[in-house]
């Protein structure tokens, strides 16, 4: 069973009211648990691209990516968990792990599917929450992984129309 259902939620999809690039983070994260996303890519057999400006390199270990100079460009890590969806990964910190979702990709019963289940593989492999901001106005999730139910849930209320 989904643990979303679209028309429940499609309104928190809708990157007009949205934004287009909500935040997707892991709060209270650590360089293990970084480490432990970058083993789950990896176990997953999803593909990825990892990068340092324009530079394509093998993805090293997190304690590296995460020790890097204050002034050096801060790398991403492209992960599709399906064809069709794009998580990109930002390493600025070590206590949480970010990364970026596009909304137009994740229109419809099918791509919300892939999109919980990707949240859900990684909160469940990390034991920690995953939560979705709309863009521009983090720490008010609508949706994410709840540890306690094991699945992606509502946390917020319809926006107002």
């Amino acid at each position: 069973m989904a643990d979303l259902l679209w028309n429940d939620v499609k309104h928190f999809f809708d990157p007009d009211l949205m934004g287009s690039l909500p935040d997707v983070r892991v709060p209270d994260a650590s360089v293990e648990d970084w480490q432990a996303v970058l083993d789950l890519v990896a176990e997953k057999g999803w593909e990825c691209r990892y990068s340092e400006g324009d530079a394509v390199l093998p993805v090293p270990r997190a304690e590296t990516v995460l020790s890097r100079s204050a002034d050096a460009e801060c790398p991403n890590l492209r992960v599709w968990p399906t064809a069709e969806v794009l998580a990109i990964f930002r390493f600025y910190a070590a206590g949480e792990i970010d990364f970026d979702v596009d909304l137009r990709d994740l229109q419809g019963p099918g791509r919300l599917d892939v999109f919980c289940g990707f949240v859900g593989d990684i909160g469940r492999h990390l034991g920690k929450p995953v939560l979705m901001d709309p863009e521009g106005d983090p720490g008010h999730p609508v949706l994410g992984f709840d540890v306690e139910a094991q699945r992606v849930v509502v946390f917020a209320e319809p926006p107002d129309r």
